[in-house]
């Protein structure tokens, strides 16, 4: 049953994607771009109803408190493909630097460049990261959120942390709060599996890094902060959906943080 769920929705998700592309193309491209913009969070919508009705799985958002209300730098957590989109429809006017051949897919290419998202070939280094630079600030400027994922790629729940350097550049140079976020869909929405698992799990909004830190100090705050709440949340979530299967890293890393736990309390 199961796996029949998943892939009810799996094909709902991407003929929901499809459908709303072709029939609201017209009308997307004649609005103006911020208000255009409501038709992808509606379709980010339509995917949390989908999800829960066919499959059964739900989330909650904690700390909403904690968005700026002027432009800022989202940090979230990178586990699945759920965390891509989830979030649009509590951000008022988000903008992406994805990776070039994004943007070459019929439709969703031309949905991306309408909204000025930032293209850049990973590869890239020198004039070209410095002009990526040069319109990130640009979008900045006029009070637009950044989203980008300081690990850089997905990363199954409860592995190691590989966190990328470039976010304290960015931090340095844009002048702006950073607001982490932890989460883990990746235990009902798994990277590179067909599978879908129901169950309730929370997205956590942390207070933001305010500007001004030296960007080794603000890296190392960002680190330390996001993993933290990341491990609390891990455990948050499998106490909650007691019968979610755990994958292996996260299961691993689960006993680590409860002998953690068991030390302390033993010291105590």
């Amino acid at each position: 049953m199961l796996a029949l769920r998943s892939t009810l929705f799996n094909t709902a998700f991407y003929a929901n994607l499809i459908i709303r592309m072709i029939l609201l193309t017209p009308i997307y491209f004649l609005l103006p771009r911020k208000k255009a913009f409501n038709i992808p969070k509606r379709w980010a919508r339509s995917n949390h109803w989908l999800m829960e009705k066919i499959v059964g799985t739900t989330f909650e958002i904690e700390g909403l408190e904690n968005i700026p209300k002027t432009g800022c730098i989202f940090a979230p957590k990178h586990q699945s493909f759920w965390d891509t989109y989830a979030l649009l429809p509590w951000m008022d006017d988000p903008v992406y630097i994805l990776k070039r051949e994004l943007t070459w897919i019929p439709l969703f290419g031309w949905y991306v460049m309408k909204q000025r998202m930032i293209p850049v070939d990973r590869g890239a280094r020198g004039k070209v990261m410095v002009e990526v630079m040069r319109r990130t600030k640009i979008e900045m400027d006029k009070g637009r959120q950044l989203i980008i994922y300081p690990e850089g790629t997905r990363r199954p729940p409860g592995a190691e942390p590989h966190y990328r350097y470039g976010i304290a550049r960015i931090y340095r140079d844009t002048q702006v709060p950073v607001v982490p976020i932890v989460m883990h869909p990746g235990l009902f929405w798994p990277r590179r599996s067909t599978m879908r698992y129901p169950g309730h799990f929370k997205v956590r909004i942390l207070p933001a890094i305010q500007p001004g830190l030296d960007p080794d100090e603000f890296f190392n705050q960002l680190v330390e902060t996001t993993e933290r709440e990341s491990d609390r949340l891990l455990l948050e979530t499998i106490e909650a959906n007691p019968n979610l299967p755990v994958p292996p890293i996260a299961a691993k890393r689960i006993a680590e943080l409860k002998a953690g736990k068991e030390a302390v309390q033993a010291t105590a």
